[in-house]
C-alpha cells in the first residue's frame, strides 16, 4: 500500500495497534505519497483493516495491491488468524474476482454454444454424462455472480454486465439447441417420427414443481460460497449449468420439433432456476455484510438491491404458482393414465365387445395439456379382434366411461390390429400396434 502524504503516522499507529507486522520503505516514484507499506493478513483479515486504514487516511481509491502470500512465519500472523475467524473476501478482491469470472465475450459466446449443442446431444440421446460434459464447459456461473457483486456493492458497469450476459447467454443457448435440432429433423440424423418427449433425458425437464427450487438455491448458495470461501467454482458452475442449460436446450428442442408445452414446462423451469439463483446470490452476499467500497454509495446500493430482491422473489411467487399448478396437474395425468387401462379393460369385459382384446392405450393429449391449450384429452386405444375391425359402439362406450370415471370430455380413438396375425405374444402385438404393420381398421368419435 502506498501512503498518502502527512498520513504516515496514522497508519502506522493503527497497524501497531492492530498487532500487524509490516515492512516500511521510502516512496520516490510519485509524489503524492510518501512511503510503501507491505504487511502480511489472512483473507478474512483483509477487509475490516483496509477499512481501519481507510479511517486512517488512505484514500478509497488509493494504490493498494493484494496478493497472494505462500507462507507468513510470524506469531503476529498467528495471532491474526486466530483473531479473524470469518473467511469473507474484501470488497476491491471480491470485485475482482467476480470481474474474472465473467468472461471475454467471445469465449462466452463460443462456449455458451458448444455447451448448448453438447447438452442437446446428451438430451436426445439420453446420455447423462454427455449432460455433464455440457455443464462443465458452460460459461454461466460468471455472468450471475457479476449481477449480484455488481448490484450489492453499487457497481452499475459490473451489474449490466452480468445481467447482460445472462440474458443473451440464455437467448443464445435456445437458439443454439434450436437450431441443432432442427439440422438433425431435417438432416434426418434422427429416425423419422422420433419423439423426443418420449426421451427420458428430455422428459425430466418437463415436469417442473417445487422441488425444481431447490437444485436453483442450493446453486445459488454453493456459488457465494465459491466467490467468498475459495470452493472450486469449476464444480459450481456445473452446479450452476445444471440448472440452467438443459432446460434451456429442451425449449430449443420443443420449438424444433412445435411442442409448445414442452417449450412452456422447460421454459418454465429455466425462469425459475435463473431468478432463484440470483435472488440467492443477492440476498447472502447483502447479508454476509458486503456494501459499496466508497461510503456515500451505500444507501443507494441498498435501495437498488432491495428493489431488485423484491422484482425477483414476485417474479418466483408467481412462477411457484405455475409448478405448483403443473405439479398438481402431472398428478392428475398420471393417475388419469394409470386408471385408463383399467377403464379400457372393464369396458372390452362387456359382452357385446366380447372378443375384443386390449393391445395399447395411450394418451395423445393429456389433461394437463387439455388445461393449458384449451383442447380435448385424446385417448388411442388399439385392440385385436377377430374380424379385424373395431367393435361398433366401443369409442362411445370408452367416451362415457371416461367422462363418468375421471370427469373428462374426451376424443377416443380406436384402431385395430388385423386378426390374422396369429402370434400370442404380448410383445409381438404391441410392435404391430405401434406400427410394425399398418392398423386394419379405424373408428373414432
Amino acid at each position: 500500500m502506498l501512503i498518502p502524504r502527512g498520513r504516515r503516522e496514522a497508519v502506522l499507529h493503527a497497524l501497531d495497534e492492530a498487532g500487524i507486522d509490516y515492512a516500511l520503505s521510502e516512496e520516490v516514484g510519485r509524489a503524492e505519497y510518501e512511503a510503501h507499506v507491505s504487511f502480511p493478513l489472512p483473507t478474512s483479515a483483509v477487509e475490516p483493516v483496509l477499512s481501519r486504514l481507510r479511517d486512517a487516511g488512505v484514500e478509497e481509491d488509493g494504490f493498494t495491491v493484494v496478493l497472494s502470500a505462500e507462507t507468513v512465519v510470524s506469531k503476529n500472523f498467528e495471532r491474526l488468524r486466530t483473531n479473524y475467524t470469518a473467511l469473507a473476501l474484501s470488497r476491491p478482491e471480491l470485485i475482482a474476482r467476480a470481474e474474472e469470472m465473467a468472461p471475454a465475450l467471445s469465449t462466452f459466446v463460443v462456449m455458451t454454444i458448444v455447451s448448448a449443442v453438447v447438452a442437446t446431444t446428451g438430451l436426445l440421446s439420453n446420455s447423462a454424462a454427455v449432460i455433464i460434459g455440457a455443464m462443465i464447459i458452460a460459461p454461466v456461473m460468471g455472468p450471475a455472480i457479476s449481477a449480484a457483486v455488481g448490484s450489492v456493492l453499487y457497481e452499475p458497469k459490473l451489474f449490466r454486465r452480468g445481467v447482460g450476459l445472462q440474458l443473451f447467454g440464455v437467448a443464445l443457448a435456445i437458439v443454439s439447441a434450436l437450431a441443432f435440432s432442427v439440422l438433425l429433423k431435417e438432416t434426418l440424423l434422427v429416425p423419422p417420427g422420433f419423439d423426443p418427449l418420449s426421451v427420458p433425458q428430455v422428459q425430466e425437464r418437463l415436469a417442473p414443481n417445487v422441488l425444481s427450487l431447490v437444485l436453483a438455491i442450493g446453486a445459488g448458495v454453493a456459488a457465494v460460497f465459491s466467490l467468498t470461501r475459495g470452493v472450486s467454482s469449476v464444480l459450481v458452475g456445473a452446479m450452476i449449468a445444471v440448472a440452467l442449460v438443459p432446460p434451456a436446450a429442451t425449449v430449443g428442442i420443443g420449438v424444433a420439433w412445435n411442442e409448445p408445452l414442452a417449450v412452456f414446462e422447460a421454459g418454465t423451469l429455466l425462469l425459475v432456476n435463473v431468478l432463484a439463483v440470483n435472488l440467492v446470490a443477492l440476498g447472502l452476499l447483502w447479508v454476509s455484510g458486503y456494501r459499496p467500497v466508497v461510503a456515500d454509495r451505500v444507501g443507494t446500493a441498498r435501495k437498488t438491491t432491495i428493489r431488485l430482491v423484491g422484482v425477483i422473489a414476485v417474479s418466483l411467487v408467481l412462477l411457484s404458482l405455475v409448478l405448483v399448478l403443473t405439479s398438481a396437474l402431472s398428478l392428475v395425468d398420471a393417475e388419469f393414465e394409470s386408471n385408463l387401462h383399467e377403464e379400457v379393460e372393464r369396458t372390452l369385459a362387456d359382452e357385446e365387445y366380447r372378443g375384443a382384446r386390449l393391445v395399447e392405450a395411450d394418451v395423445d393429449v393429456s389433461p394437463l395439456r387439455s388445461v393449458l391449450f384449451n383442447q380435448m384429452v385424446e385417448v388411442t386405444v388399439v385392440v385385436d379382434t377377430r374380424d379385424g375391425l373395431p367393435p361398433e359402439g366401443l369409442a362411445e362406450g370408452l367416451r362415457t366411461t371416461i367422462r363418468d370415471e375421471q370427469g373428462f370430455d374426451a376424443i377416443v380413438r380406436i384402431e385395430t390390429v388385423d386378426a390374422a396375425f396369429p402370434s400370442d405374444d404380448a410383445d409381438e402385438r404391441r410392435r404391430v400396434a405401434l406400427g410394425a404393420l399398418a392398423p386394419s381398421g379405424r373408428s373414432a368419435i
